[in-house]
């Protein structure tokens, strides 16, 4: 083997409570995942009380009626997350996290480019998610003490948001796995409650009579809910590394959709719901939590925030845990646990910038997500074709060469960069934001048929992938004498 990036190695897993293991591949003799342990990831992955901010948003921006919103939510979960699960299937090939099996696409020189795009996208992602959680925080003091926010005590709850989020996030997959199991039974019982309560409490004559809004909103509905899914696509094989090369690959892309759906599509549609016996749902710009004071008695409003609370903590950690991947295979010369320090402290210093100067928390999100998509879908086009190939070739992931960054790697290409999938990425993230229009940034494509119906992100996947299919097929480099892994025996589906 030739020279390695030994200083992005760890040592091998333990039972420990702390997971060793960085970027490096998991050998065989340590794949004793179960496809099952998916489910509670991607439930705890969308506990996050902002979905029911952008339930409320599909109601009162995009005028949606209830059976609109209901199917908005079941097809931006079925299509974001079966991206997820899809492409989780080459981390039971590979063994590796997403940030490294793509160095096998981009070259690894080339891998920088785009992994340098979504490490950036997760520094906003945990950001959100910290400042979201510190605003639950917030509002339970003021719903339980009457405890007005102040600057001081925002900054004590956005630290104390983070601090945990580190913790977990580098106490690595062991420790998450417990705390997604029981997160999820916890908020379920509460979530059922919310439910129960909305079925008694709501006006359903005036919900069920309201007129429905246009195809065009649908689409581009499905764009914002699809967003938040499409952001865990790259890390979804980060959690399928340690499955056995004989999981199904059904399997994996079912649980995931099942997992995500389960909270996913309750949450959007009770955020509609809700917005209609509180029409400025959907307009809680500096905080997005405070709402359910109003819509929900303080018993339940409390509980229910604070099991969200721990929902959002989950996904931070998770996001965090594969920024910790990210981290590593950009070069930074420090163990999964500690990488993970780099994205707490962002997370800390953006989450005081949003929670102190910035006001337009909201739209501020909204556009960040639609941002997050189209910058996700171009990696998302060329891996897709990538994974297809490698589909059946004898060897689908040489570990040795992942870890190799020296020209004797089977994927050092040309100079250690693969031309054809890094101008298929460039070329779509390019159009990609062409068609896009936020806030602050209107492309000079927005007005097209695809911009003016969000789907930028879905004209981005598409043509990454096209492109990265029509060029010339890279041609990997197997150094001398090299022996070839024999090849593995489920492929996918």
């Amino acid at each position: 083997m030739g020279t390695t990036s030994t200083d992005t190695m760890s040592a091998p897993e333990t039972e420990g409570a702390v997971e060793q293991r960085g970027i490096e591949p998991v050998p065989d003799h340590e794949r004793h995942g179960r496809v099952r342990e998916l489910f509670p990831t991607w439930v705890a992955a969308n506990i996050s009380v902002l979905l029911l901010t952008m339930g409320a948003s599909l109601v009162i921006t995009n005028g949606l009626n209830f059976w609109q919103v209901l199917i908005v939510a079941a097809i931006a979960s079925v299509v974001s997350f079966g991206m997820v699960g899809v492409l989780s299937v080459s981390g039971k090939w590979g063994g590796a996290p997403g940030a490294m099996l793509s160095r096998a696409a981009f070259g690894v020189r080339g891998n920088y480019f785009p992994g340098a795009i979504l490490w950036v996208a997760r520094f906003g992602w945990e950001t959100i998610n910290a400042v979201s959680g510190a605003y639950a925080v917030l509002t339970v003091l003021k719903l339980l003490f009457g405890i007005e926010a102040n600057n001081v005590l925002t900054v004590i709850t956005l630290l104390l948001f983070v601090a945990t989020t580190f913790l977990v996030s580098g106490m690595g997959r062991k420790a998450l796995n417990v705390c997604n199991k029981y997160s999820t039974y916890l908020f379920s019982v509460f979530s059922i409650m919310v439910l129960v309560y909305l079925i008694a409490e709501m006006p359903w004559g005036k919900i069920f009579s309201q007129s429905a809004g246009s195809t065009a909103l649908m689409i581009a509905g499905i764009g914002t809910i699809a967003a938040g899914g499409i952001s865990w696509v790259p890390t979804g094989p980060d959690f399928a590394r340690y499955l056995p090369h004989s999981a199904s690959g059904k399997k994996i892309v079912g649980t995931t959709i099942s997992g995500a759906a389960l909270v996913l599509v309750p949450m959007v549609l009770m955020g509609g719901i809700m917005a209609v016996s509180k029409p400025d749902l959907a307009n809680q710009n500096t905080d997005p939590m405070s709402f359910l004071g109003s819509v929900l008695p303080t018993w339940l409003a409390v509980p229910y925030l604070l099991t969200a609370l721990v929902g959002m903590l989950l996904i931070n950690s998770l996001s965090m845990y594969s920024a910790g991947f990210t981290a590593q295979t950009m070069g930074v010369k420090l163990p999964r646990a500690m990488a993970v320090s780099i994205n707490a402290i962002i997370s800390l210093v953006g989450g005081a910038f949003m929670m102190l100067v910035a006001k337009d928390f909201i739209g501020q999100f909204i556009t960040f997500l639609t941002l997050l998509a189209v910058s996700f879908s171009a990696w998302i086009g060329v891996y897709a074709v990538d994974m297809a190939r490698r589909r059946k070739m004898a060897v689908r992931y040489d570990g040795d060469s992942l870890m190799n960054v020296s020209r004797t790697s089977r994927y050092w290409y040309a100079g250690g960069f693969c031309w054809q999938a890094l101008t298929a990425w460039a070329a779509a993230l390019v159009v990609g934001l062409c068609l896009t229009k936020v806030t602050w940034f209107t492309g000079p494509l927005a007005e097209t048929w695809p911009g003016k119906h969000g789907l930028g992100w879905a004209a981005t996947i598409v043509i990454a992938a096209v492109v990265f299919a029509v060029l010339p097929k890279p041609k990997e480099t197997v150094p001398a004498g090299a022996a070839a892994p024999a090849e593995e025996p489920a492929p996918v589906g």
